[in-house]
């Protein structure tokens, strides 16, 4: 059989093909928009022609120092311009980059240094503590740059040079070139490690690239917008907004705390159009104090994920002069792969009714090839009732390369062509993704199974509840009922009955709380509340 006649003599050239890297948006960023502000951070200010000038010399100076193609470079720092420097400067000299939640302890960065290999680490002197004793673990020490940011509180610098004279080191007309092949790897990022030790996640430049413009054309963003960097840069390259910004020539204001007040005065002070955030972010700025709170006149449009966000947070922000945008992925998929496409039918809804929509997980982004609620024995799609119970699966090239030196589980996790990411879902009948639950998150009371998001619902809608976390508690009847963990409003009090009785109003009454345990939440740094340690805590309550 001959060859199609439309490849025979239709060769690939560098005139027709280059391999699709995030890094080419920032040179034309500065080439097209050389003085945009990039990047605001206290009282300095970068444009695009200074922002590729310093990117080009972190990448000079890595390769100076022995940085090879392949190698890791590793950052612990917060939301300041290093950081975001490092997205560009670090892939342009040929390496992978590493950013380290800066919320974990010695022992979890001692070990994701030594098991990503790092060659060099870029560290903020404010985590000198735990960094000085994640080192002390290490049979070989990488090469130690400090940041000596200006707004860092305390800490000490003791590494081998300080980075704006590492950068000194370096040729802001450094010739780096794209990767030969988009499939090499671009980042490195670590799970949350909750049930064991943190599995490495591998970016390709080819996923980073399109996850970045799926960014743009998913949330409509416009050329310029003013993003308030809320979202951590270490959490999934920041969803790989870092790249997005340099897309659309945009400003970054980097924000080292995020609360409500810093929230509000970023606003008012340089007008931010776009920022992303956990649920926790948005509770900072519903429950507000008005000595906190500034007027502004715009809109300002939000991106939500992480835990599934109750409809009554949607609607609280809504009401606050905020238009919201829900998306779900996980770091597998390098952020957010899954939005809510609004549809303009639904504007007529009431405001309750239009916030229990846009808590739908939704539609694939414009770049994920496929999205499925699917049965993992059979492989095949559930009914799209809206009720029929399947595991989420994606496929395309926003999934990972895999997991850092973890065949067997990589293998696992793409298992049938697709990827299993653990959560229990519904398919609706207009093809729009619910999820209902992580598998281990069920409660199966009695033989019926009960969805932790749907009572967190309806506890969220109780006035005096600030914030809910439901897990399954071991009953000697029941097999497991539902344990809500429930902390307060400021300034409210309420009781556990009263508590019950509320859920019991406004749901079949199974899957209203047996217990109910009043406090704060445990969370990881991205606002994900850690329900293994209540489901520990739960199992040590006195039984009934």
């Amino acid at each position: 059989m001959q060859g199609s006649i439309f490849e025979s003599d239709l060769p690939q050239t560098p005139a027709n093909y280059t391999a699709l890297s995030p890094l080419s948006f920032l040179a034309r960023a500065a080439h097209v928009y050389p003085e945009h502000v990039a990047i605001i951070h206290g009282d300095r200010r970068y444009t695009w022609a200074e922002c590729y000038a310093r990117c080009r010399r972190l990448a000079s100076a890595l390769v100076k120092c022995g940085v090879l193609p392949g190698d890791t470079v590793a950052v612990m720092a917060p939301n300041i311009p290093a950081i975001y420097e490092a997205h560009f400067g670090v892939p342009m000299a040929g390496a992978v980059l590493n950013t380290l939640n800066v919320r974990l302890d010695a022992a979890t960065i001692g070990f994701i240094l030594r098991h990503g290999e790092a060659k060099v680490l870029l560290t903020d002197r404010e985590f000198f503590p735990t960094v000085s004793d994640a080192l002390a673990t290490l049979d070989e020490r990488p090469l130690v740059i400090d940041i000596d940011d200006e707004l860092a509180q305390g800490g000490e610098l003791f590494g081998e040079l300080e980075y704006e004279a590492f950068l000194a080191t370096g040729d802001e007309q450094f010739a780096w070139v794209l990767p030969d092949d988009e499939w090499r790897a671009i980042s490195l990022n670590y799970t949350s490690g909750t049930t064991g030790d943190p599995k490495g996640v591998v970016y390709h430049h080819r996923g980073a690239y399109l996850n970045a413009l799926s960014n743009v054309v998913g949330w409509n963003m416009g050329h310029h917008p003013v993003y308030l960097w809320t979202l951590p840069m270490f959490h999934c390259n920041g969803w790989c907004f870092p790249w997005t910004l340099a897309a659309v020539a945009g400003t970054s204001v980097c924000a080292r705390r995020v609360d409500a007040a810093s929230i509000f005065q970023a606003i008012e002070q340089h007008s931010v159009t776009h920022f992303c955030g956990a649920p926790i972010v948005l509770n900072f700025i519903i429950n507000a104090t008005p000595e906190e709170r500034r007027e502004f006149s715009h809109t300002v449009e939000v991106m939500t994920a992480a835990a599934p966000p109750p409809a009554a947070v949607l609607a609280a922000m809504e009401a606050n002069g905020f238009h919201m945008t829900h998306v779900y992925g996980l770091t597998e998929t390098y952020g957010p792969a899954v939005m809510c496409a609004w549809k303009p039918q639904w504007d007529s809804l009431s405001a309750d009714e239009r916030a229990r929509m846009k808590s739908r997980q939704g539609v694939p982004y414009h770049v994920l090839q496929d999205l499925q609620v699917m049965d993992p024995d059979t492989m095949q799609p559930v009914a799209a009732d809206g009720e029929t119970l399947g595991e989420v699966m994606f496929r395309g090239n926003i999934v990972m390369k895999g997991y850092l030196k973890n065949v067997a589980t990589t293998r696992n996790s793409l298992e049938g062509g697709w990827f299993h990411s653990g959560d229990l879902g519904v398919m609706h009948a207009d093809g729009y993704l619910q999820l209902k639950d992580r598998s281990k998150d069920v409660i199966i009371s009695g033989g019926e199974n009960i969805s932790s998001i749907e009572v967190e619902d309806v506890l969220y809608r109780h006035p005096a509840v600030l914030e809910a976390a439901v897990v399954a508690r071991s009953d000697q009847k029941w097999g497991e009922t539902p344990c809500a963990f429930v902390t307060l409003k400021h300034d409210q009090q309420v009781n556990e009955q009263q508590i019950i009785d509320f859920c019991r109003d406004n749901l079949a009454h199974f899957k209203a709380p047996k217990t109910v345990v009043f406090g704060d939440l445990p969370k990881t740094s991205t606002g994900k509340v850690q329900k293994f340690k209540l489901r520990e805590q739960a199992e040590k309550l006195p039984q009934p």
